[in-house]
């Protein structure tokens, strides 16, 4: 165990998942998966960075991605959610909160995500501004059970840890 008086450690869990759409794109973490079924959605329907930007909310207690990005407000239709990843980090920054790290695995029994999986992480990385190693992205069939094994969703759960310095007073 490791002590640390200076900060305080949180940590958050995000989930998510959608429904798979055939007049739609495939994104997920940020990157576009050619030759598959997109994700029915309000925004893009991104579930990895969903469950990404839920497990960064958690973590800092605000809330969740329904209360700062609602289905309700027209901006959102259709947006890019690596726009909310965006939101996001600004935010975590405004309460000086730092990205340790983010474990996310993508449950889909297809398309096959082998060689996906480093761009989603490079993606990731990049919009929070840390380390390619601080992300780590996993992907998991269903063994053909559910809606997910049968290839009807694709799910996401991304787990975050985060740090902020505590204020010292005299």
């Amino acid at each position: 165990m490791i002590e640390d008086h200076d900060h305080e450690y949180r940590t958050g869990i995000g989930t998510d998942i959608h429904c798979v759409d055939d007049t739609r794109r495939l994104m997920l973490g940020g990157v576009y998966v050619p030759d598959a079924d997109g994700l029915a959605g309000y925004s893009d329907g991104d579930v990895a960075l969903h469950a990404v930007v839920d497990a960064l909310l958690g973590a800092a207690g605000m809330g969740d991605i329904g209360s700062h990005f609602p289905d309700t407000e027209p901006k959102w239709e259709d947006a890019d959610s690596k726009e909310f990843l965006f939101i996001v980090k600004e935010m975590l920054a405004e309460q000086r909160w730092q990205i340790v790290n983010i474990d996310l695995i993508i449950h889909a029994e297809e398309p096959y995500l082998g060689s996906v999986k480093p761009q989603i992480k490079r993606c990731i990385a990049s919009l929070l501004g840390i380390d390619f190693n601080a992300v780590n992205v996993k992907a998991k069939t269903n063994e053909g059970i559910g809606d997910i094994g049968e290839g009807e969703a694709i799910a996401a759960t991304a787990i975050a840890l985060l740090k902020r310095k505590y204020k010292r007073t005299l």
